[in-house]
């Protein structure tokens, strides 16, 4: 786990299926609009189940780290965040990427489970560079990630798939300060 000053981010288990799951049916239309093509099972308590299994062994494999963003306040899910594509060997890098209910954007608090996130990625794992790609009409995302200290880099053409659309991001990283 990892505190701020308003929230903390821990790894999500199973028992978060049903905290996962209205965090999903809360936004759906919201969350759909940035997201990749969801499994018809993903709106079910049991898929959110069998995800978060699967989260539990990419952690435990070193391939994917999967967090909740919780206030501190009430311990209520307020999203999610996560380092994806982890790679090591001469790469030493991953992607991060994060979802916020809608109710709760503007607050800061998902700038601040980034800067969480990445000081995990940079002291815990090790990691030299962490990337993010955000579509480029999504500019209170890449506010977000400017804030937490990350740069842009160019444009990635039709780089993600999202409701059926090839979709263009704007490219962020952040080097690891402490290499």
């Amino acid at each position: 786990m990892k505190k701020g000053k308003s929230i903390y981010i821990r790894p999500l288990t199973v028992n978060d299926a049903e905290a996962c799951l209205k965090l999903q049916m809360d936004n759906r239309d919201f969350f759909e609009q940035f997201s990749t093509e969801r499994s018809s099972d993903f709106y079910t308590v049991e898929g959110q189940k069998k995800r978060l299994q699967e989260f539990s062994t990419m952690r435990r494999d070193d391939e994917q780290y999967e967090f909740g963003i919780f206030q501190l306040t009430d311990d209520v899910l307020l999203g999610t965040i996560n380092l994806f594509q982890v790679y090591r060997g001469s790469l030493q890098s991953a992607f991060i990427g994060y979802f916020l209910d809608q109710k709760h954007n503007g607050k800061g608090y998902t700038t601040e489970a980034v800067k969480l996130m990445t000081a995990f990625a940079f002291s815990d794992l090790k990691l030299h560079r962490i990337e993010a790609g955000v579509m480029p009409h999504n500019l209170a995302s890449i506010r977000v990630l400017e804030k937490a200290g990350f740069h842009k880099e160019g444009i990635a053409r039709e780089n993600v798939k999202i409701k059926e659309k090839w979709e263009d991001h704007q490219v962020l990283a952040l080097i690891n300060p402490l290499d």
